[in-house]
């Protein structure tokens, strides 16, 4: 059934998160990339709100509504480009999926991004989750700047994205669409 329905297509950023389908020219939704948890929830690290189950773990806000909420904590899990708190990216990554794009994930390919310098055990473990939590049937994991590029009506040679606060400037090559 993957097959008949259009490809997920995610962009997580430091900032914002572009969500959307594939074949659509723009994204559908443009959210910050932050989630809101209980005020009680955000006393210990990563490890120990992985071991504290319960209601408090469903309770939670992403985007616009995060920031919203005066009594939840206000976290942002990538800080340039890279995934910091992959619990808290985890229980994003399900409000993409079942809030806003609205699907099925074990019906939908996905196409996520990542910064230009990611390492193998973030892309190793973006897979895990979305291959275990979320039981997608497939998923490719694109440099954040080609999908912007073959998205394009022509034919780039270079085209540079400086980020803000980086000291790192990338610049993917295009010709006549392959990279």
């Amino acid at each position: 059934m993957a097959g008949r329905l259009p490809a997920c297509v995610v962009d997580c950023g430091t900032g914002y998160t572009k969500i959307g389908y594939a074949g659509n020219t723009e994204p559908q939704f443009i959210v910050p990339s932050c989630i809101a948890i209980k005020e009680s929830a955000k006393v210990g690290d990563q490890a120990q709100r992985r071991m504290t189950k319960g209601v408090d773990d469903l309770d939670f806000y992403i985007g616009d509504e995060a920031i919203d909420k005066p009594n939840y904590a206000t976290k942002w899990p990538i800080r340039h480009g890279i995934v910091e708190d992959w619990d808290l990216m985890e229980r994003f990554m399900e409000q993409v999926i079942f809030k806003y794009l609205r699907a099925e994930p074990e019906d939908h390919y996905f196409l996520l991004t990542e910064p230009p310098l990611n390492t193998p055990e973030n892309r190793e473990y973006t897979a895990e989750i979305m291959f275990e939590s979320f039981n997608v049937p497939g998923l490719y994991i694109a440099v954040q700047e080609l999908p912007e590029l073959v998205q394009q009506e022509h034919i780039f040679l270079i085209c540079c994205k400086s980020l803000e606060r980086c000291a790192l400037l990338n610049t993917p090559r295009l010709y006549s669409n392959y990279s």
